[in-house]
């Protein structure tokens, strides 16, 4: 459990580091077993140690430690309860990824790495920050996808890793940088990935990297060559 919760502090610090959130906005969480390790209310990532740990039941009763976890809590949980798949999630306030859900419905396929997220990112209906309401809007848009985007708010991503979750998180915000560069351009507009193309780089995506890596999400962000 210890080892676990120096991974979601790390992973937490990384994405300060990274510039993909801004002060104590957003949160990590990691599944273990039955608990949920998750990352403490208002609490600066750089003062987070080991006495610092945050954990909670599938029904959100605290079981580990004496802090409040994130007010995002209820979308952990959420994710947590609807797919198997999730063992590890991260949030953020990304810039690019918040510009772009307050422009479209859905981030298009303007880079085969949409193909690692399942398909054209999705954006959750606004709603209030911990909700459920929001929470809701966000299973909707997770169907069929490791990640979408929060209408004026942000990223929600998750992984069978830490390392995973954040690298998609990675992927997406890169995505999103892309996809605004290229509308900018006046009297153009972005050619996009058929959705066949997007299944044969998803087949191709399945199988890369080495066998100890797990793929493409195994090593730092970027694109597979």
């Amino acid at each position: 459990m210890r080892q676990a919760w120096t991974q979601v502090v790390r992973t937490a610090r990384r994405t300060t580091a990274d510039g993909l959130v801004v002060g104590t906005s957003g949160n990590v969480s990691a599944r273990v077993g039955d608990t949920v390790l998750v990352t403490p209310s208002g609490v600066p990532y750089d003062r987070l140690g080991p006495r610092d740990l945050v954990g909670v039941d599938l029904d959100g009763r605290q079981v580990l430690g004496t802090l409040a976890p994130t007010s995002e809590l209820p979308m952990h949980l959420a994710v947590y309860r609807h797919t198997d798949e999730a063992a590890a999630i991260v949030h953020t306030h990304a810039v690019h990824a918040t510009a772009v859900s307050t422009l479209v419905d859905e981030l298009p396929a303007i880079h085969y790495m949409t193909a690692a997220l399942g398909g054209p990112v999705r954006v959750a209906g606004y709603a209030l920050y911990g909700t459920d309401e929001l929470a809701e809007n966000m299973l909707s848009a997770l169907r069929d996808r490791s990640g979408c985007l929060l209408r004026n708010h942000g990223t929600v991503v998750y992984g069978a890793t830490l390392d995973q979750a954040y690298d998609r998180t990675a992927q997406l915000e890169w995505m999103c940088q892309v996809w605004l560069a290229a509308t900018a351009v006046p009297g153009h507009t972005p050619t996009l990935i058929p959705p066949a193309e997007l299944d044969r780089a998803a087949a191709k995506l399945s199988g890369y990297g080495q066998p100890r890596d797990g793929g493409t999400e195994g090593g730092a962000p970027g694109v597979p060559k």
